[in-house]
């Protein structure tokens, strides 16, 4: 399965980091690219563990809707969100964070995803879907590392 792993240095405390790595409104505004609205279960604020959210965007020139649970919680150092029903045949994607001091966080995320249609689904992740959700995880995580860095949450 194809994994994605960023690493994020972001000049904020670790707390700071985590809430707003589980923010809904934030995640929108870091996604405005695909118009991406969270449209049932949390549909704003910070989620928590056992909770659902289903988001709403376009890629790829189609709509579609991803539904994704928090299964793993430990404040402030680890949350997991796992899908539940989507485009993907599975994804897991754990988000990590390590206090340095106390205003320096290392933010590390592992996106592990299969996609569905088997042997097309693995030359499409190969030649674009590896390539396109890396870029969107770096500008969710460059949004997070701005709003963090200028104290603005």
């Amino acid at each position: 399965m194809p994994t994605i792993e960023l690493i994020t240095e972001i000049n904020a405390p670790i707390e700071t980091v985590f809430n707003l790595s589980r923010s809904i409104d934030l995640h929108m505004e870091s996604t405005k690219q695909t118009g991406e609205r969270a449209i049932a279960g949390r549909t704003s604020g910070l989620i928590d563990l056992n909770e659902n959210v289903t988001w709403r965007a376009k890629h790829f020139g189609i709509w579609q809707n991803l539904t994704s649970k928090i299964t793993v919680f430990d404040f402030p150092y680890l949350f997991v969100d796992e899908m539940v029903n989507g485009a993907f045949k599975s994804f897991t994607h754990e988000h990590h964070f390590t206090m340095v001091d106390d205003k320096h966080t290392v933010m590390r995320d592992v996106f592990v995803f299969e996609s569905p249609l088997g042997l097309l689904g693995k030359l499409v992740n190969r030649l674009v879907l590896k390539r396109y959700m890396t870029k969107l995880l770096a500008k969710r995580n460059e949004v997070i590392k701005a709003v963090a860095e200028a104290g603005h949450w």
